[in-house]
């Protein structure tokens, strides 16, 4: 058996979707992932296969936009500046990006600014407004944020500012009082609510200028991908497109930033969600974001080159830091913690980074993680925290809101600032809560699979089917499938052998699986056995040879499993087996062959109190079947690897016949005595024996009486009790050491698992009795 690391969540059709209608031209697996996406028709297929521009919605149905159009053109006529008030995220940027351009075509005299992640925060701000209204701005548009703006709508009211907030975050319970709100969630008549903030900007620019801005759609797709909104309805045509003109695209600044990413053709949601938007992102995190919107709209290809590579060494700069300060939680936090969720701080630590370094905790220990900033001449903590999906974050916090100064976010991240000598009930108190509320199998990741597979369904026909799904994110996931298969080929790759190669074949099809990054499981897999992997299947292209492959992103086996070490000297343990794992030798007596680290028992000991272990090696032979078999029934293991290594086997010297004790005995009785020190070599030479036969019989007569032994010297017992041959316990004993040879070391692998299926099969039995009656 081999546990997988994460849950596997098996998707289910809702019963009550049936297919509608002709579905001829659709495959029964593509039919089958489009239900899992609620589509049950063929129109319903065809518009979400072949996106169209024509299904957006018009953009006058979202509330107030005529209003604050109709504020804005009166700006344009009467030259009034107007400040656009951006975010520093890739969606701020790209939001700010677009409402720029589009007011520079309309001839505006327009500016933007966006705030200071650690100065400033995130949203707007009193003073910002108040130093935008003393350089003579009297329009503010606001991008990607604003929603929450309460008291800085009444600020702006107060010094006459016409506030104009476009946005689409959650509305609070209360809204603020500004000039005009753009917000698919505030418009009744606005059928998609979950618009990315460049989206929302998109949309008021289309109405502003009055016809569809295909040029921006570029920008629109990076916001969108890059702020994980739901990828379906407009956005997943949004990005559609995005995507399409991303990749052909004009903007000396995305050119020069495709090129420091080394992206070269048709632009992927991929490229934007792990190249582009993390570099975007770097900016905001380390200093002011004005220098990505700099980036976004240069239309100087020498400018946008250096603001590339500025932008490239900021996220070199990024990723450094993150991974200097990941490497110093890790000595933080032990490799066997117990804690539920996992809260460190530290003076000096980069606040723009600690969501990053979160979220990498929370994938090494499957725990949520908050990881804070120490202020100590303010005596406060501030920082981010990211969460596991058994766990919502952001309820549990809430039940401590006391302990925090400012608070916000989400059931899977949060942001918060608290004062330092609340951090220790903090971290209590969310133990204590996440201990009482979840098992330890509630902490593993969650894989959800799409499907089940056979070899032969994996081919580059279903590959082109899957991408017509594209492109992939949130509520549109890439699928993921499951096979069950014993691989013909097992092996480690790469620098230190960090990832796995599995090989599938069957009569019809062929199929390679690679798992980065799960080298580790290598020794953990023996031949023969079937292995269960998930994940998303793709071509393999090399030398011009294209060929289906399934990139694994977790397996596991079902069965116990049998490794096969028979007849090597040296047997190379890896450590991996150690971690996390129970292990147990079975010898007759120390050997290097087995790691000091290793428990190790003999035959001869006490097996009855032998508790259950994940891997059992099996360094000698049994004496006896029955040793080997109660040691199994003890220890319940999940893989049996047999190290037996025999020297001198009983099992190939050839066992002396009736006829062979015949002759011996008849010479001793014929010379009375035989001296076997001097006459041996004459025996074996006579005959043909070997001295191991010679001396065996010599023992089994000795054994029943027939002859007496002193000094080397054997004589007749002239008055024997007649006895059978195999009355004698060492002529039983080499019968049954020829078997044991036989069954456990001679025996091909088939044969050996059988044996101790039998065995295996009565110790899990017995265990789930255990669970059983035990409860």
């Amino acid at each position: 058996m081999l546990s997988s690391n994460a849950t596997w969540k098996f998707m289910t059709v809702d019963e009550s979707l049936n297919w509608e209608g002709d579905c001829t031209t659709i495959s029964p697996i593509l039919r089958e992932l489009l239900l899992q996406r609620g589509i049950t028709t063929a129109d319903q297929a065809a518009d979400f296969l072949s996106p169209s521009l024509e299904n957006l919605d018009r953009p006058d149905n979202l509330t107030a936009i005529e209003k604050a159009c109709a504020r804005v053109h009166k700006a344009i006529d009467q030259q009034e500046p107007i400040l656009i008030y951006g975010d520093y995220d890739a969606d701020g940027v790209s939001s700010t990006s677009v409402l720029l351009a589009a007011l520079q075509e309309l001839g505006a005299h327009c500016d933007y600014y966006i705030p200071n992640r650690f100065t400033e925060g995130y949203g707007p701000n009193e003073a910002a407004f108040r130093k935008a209204y003393t350089d003579g701005y009297r329009v503010i548009i606001t991008v990607d944020n604003g929603i929450a703006a309460v008291h800085e709508a009444e600020i702006a009211k107060e010094l006459g500012l016409d506030l104009i907030i476009t946005d689409h975050h959650e509305r609070q319970v209360t809204l603020p009082d500004a000039f005009a709100i753009v917000h698919p969630k505030c418009s009744s008549n606005y059928a998609f609510k979950e618009l990315a903030g460049v989206g929302v900007a998109f949309k008021f620019a289309e109405q502003l200028l009055g016809y569809f801005p295909e040029q921006f759609l570029d920008l629109v797709a990076i916001g969108t991908v890059a702020d994980m909104v739901p990828l379906v309805d407009e956005n997943r045509i949004l990005v559609y497109y995005g995507l399409q003109h991303l990749s052909k695209t004009k903007r000396h600044g995305l050119k020069a930033l495709k090129k420091t990413c080394k992206i070269e053709g048709n632009v992927t949601e991929e490229d934007i969600g792990f190249l582009i938007g993390p570099r975007l992102n770097a900016v905001g995190r380390l200093q002011d974001a004005d220098l990505a919107v700099r980036l976004l709209v240069s239309d100087d290809p020498f400018e946008a080159t250096e603001l590339a590579e500025m932008v490239q060494q900021l996220n070199e700069e990024r990723k450094k830091i993150v991974s200097d300060i990941v490497k110093e939680v890790e000595t933080m936090v032990p490799a066997d913690s117990k804690q539920g969720v996992i809260v460190v701080a530290k003076e000096g630590w980069h606040e723009g980074v600690l969501g990053i370094v979160a979220s990498r905790l929370v994938r090494k220990y499957d725990r949520p993680a908050i990881v804070l900033a120490i202020h100590p001449a303010e005596g406060r903590v501030k920082g981010s925290a990211r969460s596991i999906p058994a766990f919502d974050l952001f309820n549990h916090c809430m039940k401590w809101r006391e302990l925090f100064t400012h608070f916000g976010g989400h059931a899977q991240a949060a942001g918060m600032t608290l004062p330092l000598e609340n951090l220790t009930k903090l971290k209590e108190g969310l133990n204590e809560c996440i201990w009482q509320e979840l098992t330890e199998d509630d902490f593993k990741q969650e894989i959800v699979v799409s499907k089940t597979l056979h070899l032969a369904e994996i081919n580059e026909t279903l590959v082109n089917e899957i991408s017509q799904l594209a492109p992939f994110g949130m509520a549109n996931p890439k699928p993921v499938f499951h096979i069950k298969q014993v691989p013909t080929d097992i092996r480690q790759l790469g620098n230190n052998k960090k990832h796995l190669k599995l090989q599938f074949r069957d009569a019809t099809a062929q199929l390679d699986g690679i798992g980065f990054g799960l080298g580790g499981q290598y020794p953990l897999i023996s031949s023969q056995t079937a292995v269960s992997v998930v994940g998303e299947v793709g071509i393999n292209e090399w030398n011009g040879i294209r060929k289906p492959q399934i990139v694994i992103q977790d397996l596991r086996i079902d069965e116990w499993q049998l490794f096969d070490h028979r007849g090597k000297k040296e047997i190379a343990i890896s450590p991996s087996v150690f971690e996390q794992n129970v292990n147990l030798a079975v010898c007759q007596a120390m050997s290097e062959r087995i790691p000091t680290q290793m428990k190790t028992i003999s035959y001869e000991e006490d097996l009855t109190t032998l508790t259950p272990v994940n891997s059992l090696y099996l360094f000698d032979l049994p004496p006896q079947f029955e040793q080997l078999e109660k040691i199994i029934e003890q220890t319940k293991p999940s893989r049996i690897h047999a190290c037996f290594y025999v020297e001198n086997s009983t099992y190939m010297q050839v066992f002396p016949s009736r006829e062979d004790f015949k002759w011996f005995y008849k010479q001793i009785l014929i010379r009375k005595s035989i001296d076997l020190k001097q006459e041996i070599s004459m025996l074996m030479q006579a005959r043909g024996w070997t001295k191991d036969r010679i001396i065996f019989m010599s023992q089994v007569f000795f054994e029943l009486g027939f002859v007496k032994i002193e000094s080397g010297v054997m004589r007749v017992n002239p008055s024997p009790v007649k006895r059978d041959l195999q009355d004698a316990r060492i002529y039983q004993q080499r019968l049954r050491q020829a078997e044991i040879e036989k069954t456990l070391y001679y025996s091909n692998y088939q044969a050996l698992k059988q044996w101790f299926s039998v065995w295996m099969d009565d110790a899990q039995e017995h265990r789930k009795e255990e669970v059983i009656y035990g409860l």
